[in-house]
């Protein structure tokens, strides 16, 4: 054997063994819950659907090697699970229990003797390749005026975060629907409650911010309900009213504006109406707050879609805040009810791995059943809502949130004051 060798990992003998970029990578992506490895190859493990147990070989020589990668990024919902087959792994017995459960990692491994086993060359995670563009526009819809009214009325946002006066409604008017972003710089507006009650009708918003006509709705019909975004171009509805009670149950919504069936609530999850919901971290998203009693509980929802059960919450329990991004991977929750017609707005700031941070003393009117959404890339607004639950007083003030999450004075109003309304974002182009 002549020349540099740059491979040879961990081998004896003179025995090349390939690097990661030299070793078999061509079976197909592994999704079951099972796989028998084989040394000498690479496997992309795809967790979305269930963990994987991955038994490796009985025999194996030294300087055998094999490599697993995150397919999906999901290791941190289903985790992948290693089998020694008898041999030691790091130096422990086949009977320890050994688990890899971080979203984009890889785990590269080598035989060295039966002493040591299995041996990690590497096991680190690596980040997601680029973060999905912020929209830099938004729009507000739909929504009541007070008592059984029931408006269409929508107002664009644009990149400077000036609040449009009226456009003329396109939809079935109705109040308390949701709202949200997906496939990049689109946005959809879904359920609420029409003249007739309950609905799941949706209309997609294009990237120009114009709101389409009614679609055929899926899913349980209901009002209350909350958008949040997830995955960098997907979102999920989760929770609200149906037409007899609280529920917990959620509907994604495809990068190209499909929205599912049901999905059931994970076990420990509690049903209820008004609560807060906003993307977080570029790729995942939260909900918290709500009605039905009054919480300050939060479910984080994974870069796969997955609503989990309750965490503890931070900050008043309350209904009805606003939800908005900011600083490109952080969020917000501003305002809400309180209870016997009292109004909050404090605010709660949300870091970028979901911790909700306690309450921050009020800046502006205080309000409820207002809406608020990113604009501008990395700054967000808050506006509308309803100043005055015990006898009713709708706004159309708006306040600015810094890059920093800090939130500014009142902006005097433009549009048709309201409350119980929606926003999303939209459009990548400032």
């Amino acid at each position: 054997m002549s020349g540099t060798v740059t491979s040879n990992v961990f081998k004896a003998s003179g025995v090349i063994a390939a690097t990661p970029g030299g070793l078999d990578w061509s079976s197909a992506v592994i999704t079951g819950s099972t796989l028998s490895a084989e040394t000498g190859r690479g496997y992309f493990i795809n967790t979305t659907s269930n963990a994987c147990t991955i038994t490796l070989p009985a025999s194996p020589a030294i300087g055998d090697q094999i490599v697993f990668a995150d397919y999906a990024r999901t290791w941190a919902t289903n985790n992948v699970i290693i089998d020694s087959n008898g041999n030691n792994f790091q130096g422990e017995a086949d009977n320890y229990t050994v688990d890899y459960s971080t979203a984009g990692q890889s785990l590269n491994i080598v035989y060295s003797d039966a002493t040591k086993g299995w041996l990690p060359v590497s096991d680190d995670a690596v980040a997601s390749a680029g973060i999905a563009p912020p929209t830099q526009k938004a729009i507000f819809a739909f929504g009541t005026t007070g008592g059984s009214s029931r408006i269409n009325t929508s107002n664009l946002v644009s990149s400077s975060g000036v609040v449009a006066s009226n456009t003329s409604g396109v939809g079935t008017a109705r109040t308390n629907p949701a709202g949200v972003s997906y496939g990049l710089d689109k946005g959809i507006f879904a359920f609420g409650q029409d003249s007739s009650g309950k609905t799941n009708v949706k209309n997609l918003v294009n990237n120009s911010g114009v709101i389409a006509s009614d679609a055929t709705g899926v899913g349980t019909a209901r009002q209350a309900t909350r958008g949040a975004a997830y995955g960098g171009d997907k979102a999920v509805f989760a929770f609200g009213t149906d037409s007899s009670a609280d529920v917990a149950i959620s509907n994604k919504v495809s990068n190209s504006g499909v929205v599912a069936t049901d999905t059931s609530a994970v076990s420990g999850t509690s049903a209820r109406n008004n609560p807060g919901a906003v993307g977080y971290g570029g790729d995942k998203g939260i909900f918290a707050f709500g009605g039905g009693p009054l919480m300050n509980t939060r479910n984080l929802v994974s870069n796969q879609g997955v609503v989990a059960a309750d965490a503890t919450g931070a900050g008043s329990n309350r209904s009805s805040p606003s939800g908005a991004s900011y600083g490109s991977d952080k969020a917000i929750f501003c305002f809400g009810y309180l209870g016997s017609d009292n109004i909050a707005n404090v605010s709660n700031l949300v870091s970028n791995t979901g911790v909700v941070a306690s309450d921050t003393a009020g800046v502006g009117t205080q309000r409820t059943s207002l809406s608020g959404n990113g604009y501008g890339g990395d700054k967000a607004i808050i506006a509308f809502g309803n100043s005055n639950t015990a006898s009713t007083t709708p706004t159309n003030l708006s306040n600015k949130i810094s890059n920093s999450g800090v939130i500014a004075s009142d902006t005097s109003g433009v549009g048709e004051s309201r409350y119980q309304l929606a926003s999303a974002g939209y459009s990548n182009s400032a």
